[in-house]
C-alpha cells in the first residue's frame, strides 16, 4: 500500500460517522464517508474533517451520495442497515437489511474491485454472507464485525465484576452475532490467571448472559437507537489490522470450511487479520459444552442464511 491508504465507510449514521471519528483520529487513512441521503455525509465528513488542526490529524474526510468518490478503496467499512429497536432481534432485520447490504455491495465490487470489505450491519452473519455472494470476492476479503465486539463486552464486564483494568483481561467470544454467542470461559484469563480462580460460576454465568444481551440492553436503554461507539471501535480495529498489517488475532466472522466442523457459513472465530484480510482462520481445541454451544450458534447461522432471497 503507497501513501495513505483509502478507507471508505458505507452509511452516515451513528455507527458509520463514529467510525469515521475513530479512523481519522488514528489517521489510519483517507476516509469516504458515503450515505444515501443528501448533505449527511458531506456534512458529517466536513464537521470531522474541521476536528482535524484541533486534534492533530491529518485524514482527509470527505462525504458523498455515490461511489464514484470511493474508487479504488483499500478497506470498505459497511454500517448502512436499518437499527434494531426495543422489542426487535437481530433476525428481525434480515430480509430489508440483505437488500441494503446486496445493493451497496454491489457498488463496493464496481468501484473498488481490490477492496477489502467489513461488514457490520445486522443480522451479522447472514449479512456478511450476502456480501460475500454479491461482491465474487475471494474468502480472505470479506469478513464480519462482531466477534470483536461481543469479546469487548465480555472483557467490560469482567472488569467491571473484578475491579480491575480492562487491559488485563483476555477473552474469547466465538460463534454468531446473537443470543446464542459462545463466550469461551476455559479461554478466559486476568492477567495470566484462569478466571474461574478469580469469579464463581454463578456470577460468570450472569456475566456470560449479560454480554449475549449486551445489545439488546443498549437498545432497550436508548429507545430509538442501537449501540455506536463500541461496534465502531471494533470495525476501526480491524481495519487498522488491515492498513497496518498488524496480523492482530481477533475474533471476526469468516467464512468456514471444514474449521470447527462446519462449512459454508460466515461465523465469529479466531483470525489472522492484516494486509490480504483474513489471513488465517485459527482452529482452538473447545470442551464438549463449549462444541454444543458452537453448533448451536451455527445452525441458527445456516437457518438465517437459508430465508435469504437466492441469488443467480
Amino acid at each position: 500500500m503507497i501513501g495513505r491508504a483509502k478507507i471508505t465507510i458505507v452509511g452516515a449514521g451513528n455507527v458509520g460517522a463514529t467510525a469515521a471519528h475513530w479512523c481519522a483520529a488514528k489517521e489510519l487513512g483517507d476516509v469516504v464517508l458515503v450515505d444515501v441521503v443528501e448533505g449527511v455525509p458531506q456534512g458529517k465528513g466536513l464537521d470531522l474533517f474541521e476536528a482535524s488542526p484541533i486534534e492533530g490529524f491529518d485524514s482527509r474526510i470527505i462525504g458523498a451520495n455515490d461511489y464514484s468518490p470511493t474508487a479504488n478503496s483499500d478497506v470498505v467499512v459497511i454500517t448502512a442497515g436499518l437499527a434494531r429497536k426495543p422489542g426487535m432481534s437481530r433476525d428481525d432485520l434480515l430480509m430489508k437489511n440483505a437488500e441494503i447490504v446486496g445493493s451497496v455491495t454491489e457498488q463496493v465490487a464496481k468501484f473498488s474491485p481490490n477492496a477489502i470489505i467489513i461488514v457490520v450491519s445486522n443480522p451479522l452473519d447472514a449479512m456478511v454472507h450476502v456480501a460475500w455472494q454479491v461482491s465474487g470476492f475471494p474468502k480472505n476479503r470479506v469478513v464480519g464485525m462482531a466477534g470483536i465486539l461481543d469479546t469487548a463486552r465480555y472483557r467490560s464486564f469482567l472488569a467491571e465484576a473484578l475491579n480491575v483494568s480492562v487491559e488485563d483481561i483476555q477473552a474469547l467470544v466465538l460463534g454468531g452475532h446473537g443470543d446464542d454467542m459462545v463466550p469461551l470461559a476455559s479461554y478466559t484469563n486476568v492477567g495470566g490467571i484462569p478466571v474461574s480462580q478469580l469469579i464463581a460460576q454463578d456470577k460468570l454465568d450472569e456475566i456470560i448472559k449479560r454480554t449475549r444481551n449486551g445489545g439488546a440492553e443498549i437498545v432497550n436503554l436508548l429507545k430509538t437507537g442501537s449501540a455506536f461507539y463500541a461496534p465502531s471501535a471494533a470495525a476501526i480495529q480491524m481495519v487498522e489490522a488491515i492498513v497496518r498489517d498488524k496480523k492482530r488475532v481477533l475474533p471476526c466472522a469468516c467464512l468456514l470450511e471444514g474449521e470447527y466442523g462446519e462449512r459454508g457459513i460466515f461465523v465469529g472465530v479466531p483470525c489472522i487479520l492484516g494486509k490480504g484480510g483474513v489471513e488465517k482462520v485459527m482452529e482452538v481445541a473447545l470442551t464438549e459444552d463449549e462444541k454444543k454451544m458452537l453448533k448451536e450458534s451455527c445452525d441458527h447461522v445456516r437457518e438465517n442464511i437459508g430465508k435469504l432471497p437466492k441469488r443467480a
